[in-house]
């Protein structure tokens, strides 16, 4: 009797689900998930952007440069200048052909954007835009 108490002990005991194939399975989702993210590089400045009844969404991979309401353009964080634009621009384009984006504040000089823009220009850029909000009409 002593043998057919201890199988119906063992029979008692849980079976449990091994769940760590399962959890490196996600593991490997979330890091390729993560990585194959593109993210969208910020100028470093808060600008308040003009209305605009025609705006479209800005494109993931792009060159954003920044004017302020004080005049400073600013890239990456950090002031360049007007002097800084086209050596920056000629750079980044030889890499591969992307849009340049002018986030300009409603307050900005606009001889200084038109500036800008020239300068991005002269630097071999084909696609200029001008950020702006959606108006709320």
């Amino acid at each position: 009797m002593s043998r057919f108490s201890r199988m119906s002990a063992e029979d008692n005991s849980e079976t449990g689900v091994d769940i760590s194939p399962l959890l490196d399975c996600v593991f490997i989702l979330l890091i390729f998930f993560i990585v194959t993210t593109t993210f969208v590089e910020e100028t470093g400045v808060e600008v308040d952007k003009p209305q605009a009844a025609s705006a479209v969404k800005l494109e993931k991979t792009s060159i954003l440069i920044a004017l302020t309401e004080k005049g400073e353009v600013v890239y990456g964080g950090r002031e360049i200048g007007v002097s800084g634009i086209r050596p920056l621009v000629k750079r980044m384009l030889q890499a591969e052909d992307v849009p340049v984006i002018v986030q300009a504040d409603a307050g900005a000089e606009t001889g200084l954007l038109v500036r800008i823009i020239d300068e991005v220009k002269l630097a071999g850029a084909n696609k200029v835009s001008v950020a702006t909000s959606q108006s709320k009409s």
